[in-house]
């Protein structure tokens, strides 16, 4: 019991806060909601069809699994907003057993880990950059669980080599890893480059046995057991790709616009750069949609933390899971990184990167734990410092909460304007079908 007991507290705790007044904040529509209702909608009674050119262009495997639950609960903002709601919580799940497996080294009591975890699931869970994206219907919930699963499944299979675990057991995780991480390139448009993270993994496995000159030929088939998978999953979407344009990249991808000048690509990409360094800490998203306007992304008691442990952890670039969660933050920050700067910050592109996030303030939580324990300010079991910075990520949630639920909603007024077309739109679907 006492196993599943913080995985049982956090699936009560995300659910009550995804689904809390779910309808109401926001009360209204999105354009863009509408949009993908009609997407959705679009897709019945058809074969599959990997992409659609509605709603600006989208891969549509998210849409599948909307037109399910608007089948299940009718045309209506709860069955839209339902699958994000659920690959939230699901990832606040998956979040913490992957975050267990990756402090294995540095956290050696189990019930340290099982707690610090559980502490690092609740900083992600009552994020307001978390939160607001499982509260209506876009893609990125959907994106993050599919990409946590893959690293899940990479990090157990990293744990049980180790361990030596059958070779059948720990070839199916990097199956499974591949899997999901096919279906990441199939969902929300920035997880098409997730899978150079777990690529990443068995390419420095790889360098690094030929710098031991050790070549380990079980490295290459562990690669091959990761990519069959991945390239029979998205084979659908790149045979449609290399016959059609993906509209939505042709339009957003700054450095092939023919008609700007390199100079000005460089000044955007600088200034991408500049001003998504800065949504963490000064400036946040302008949209009302993704952010409360301007807000800094992450509050102030966490970027202390946050700082301290991106310093530590590439100090510590030696270190397997640092080095994959460094890797994991790039590749997330890359989509913003690459489109146009007046578009910038954008926190609903550059979204999977809270779980590398979290995990560096993890870092630096567990360095000044580290530090008191040295001067002898605490005891063994650091249960002084644990309850310290309970008290600390309490203080910053209510703070967290307070400006999602009281503030937010003031933005919302003019972002989420649109009356419940649902029913009209089912409509026009149905006779449109027929």
């Amino acid at each position: 019991m006492k196993k599943f007991l913080p995985i049982l507290i956090l699936l009560i705790s995300s659910a009550l806060l995804i689904f809390y007044r779910f309808t109401d904040i926001p009360k209204f529509l999105a354009p863009d909601e509408v949009d993908f209702a009609r997407l959705a909608y679009s897709l019945e009674n058809k074969p599959y069809t990997p992409y659609s050119q509605l709603a600006t262009g989208h891969s549509t495997l998210y849409f599948y699994v909307l037109l399910a639950s608007l089948k299940t609960f009718g045309a209506n903002i709860f069955a839209l907003r339902f699958p994000a709601a659920i690959f939230g919580i699901l990832s606040i799940l998956v979040f913490y057993l992957m975050i267990k497996i990756a402090l294995e080294k540095q956290l050696s009591n189990e019930t340290m880990k099982q707690w610090f975890a559980f502490l690092l699931s609740i900083i992600l869970l009552t994020s307001r950059w978390f939160l607001n994206f499982a509260r209506f219907s876009f893609e990125p919930t959907f994106l993050l669980f599919l990409e946590l699963t893959s690293i899940y499944f990479l990090l157990k299979f990293n744990e049980d080599r180790k361990v030596k675990i059958r070779h059948s057991i720990s070839n199916f995780y990097i199956i499974l890893s591949g899997l999901f991480a096919g279906l990441a390139f199939l969902s929300y448009t920035p997880g098409r480059i997730f899978f150079i993270l777990p690529l990443s993994f068995f390419v420095f496995r790889l360098v690094n046995s030929l710098t031991r000159k050790q070549f380990d030929n079980k490295i290459i088939k562990q690669l091959l057991y990761f990519l069959v998978p991945f390239v029979i999953i998205i084979t659908p979407l790149t045979s449609y790709l290399f016959i059609n344009k993906d509209s939505r990249v042709d339009q957003q991808f700054l450095l092939t616009n023919h008609e700007l000048s390199i100079n000005e690509k460089v000044n955007g990409l600088w200034n991408n750069i500049s001003s998504t360094t800065l949504m963490f800490f000064t400036k946040g998203d302008m949209n009302g949609r993704h952010n409360f306007p301007g807000k800094p992304a992450i509050n102030p008691i966490l970027g202390i933390l946050f700082i301290l442990g991106l310093i530590i952890t590439m100090k510590q670039w030696n270190n397997d899971n640092n080095k994959l969660f460094i890797i994991y933050f790039l590749i997330s920050l890359l989509p913003a990184l690459v489109t146009y700067s007046w578009e910038n910050p954008n926190m609903l592109r550059t979204y999977t990167v809270l779980p590398s996030v979290v995990y560096f303030i993890g870092q630096g939580i567990i360095v000044i734990l580290n530090l008191f324990q040295n001067l002898k300010l605490l005891g063994s079991r650091n249960k002084f410092g644990m309850t310290l910075f309970f008290i600390i990520i309490i203080l910053s949630s209510v703070y967290e909460m307070h400006t999602y639920f009281v503030y937010q909603p003031l933005s919302f007024k003019n972002s989420f304007n649109q009356p419940d077309y649902l029913p009209v739109i089912y409509k026009d679907a149905k006779n449109k079908q027929k």
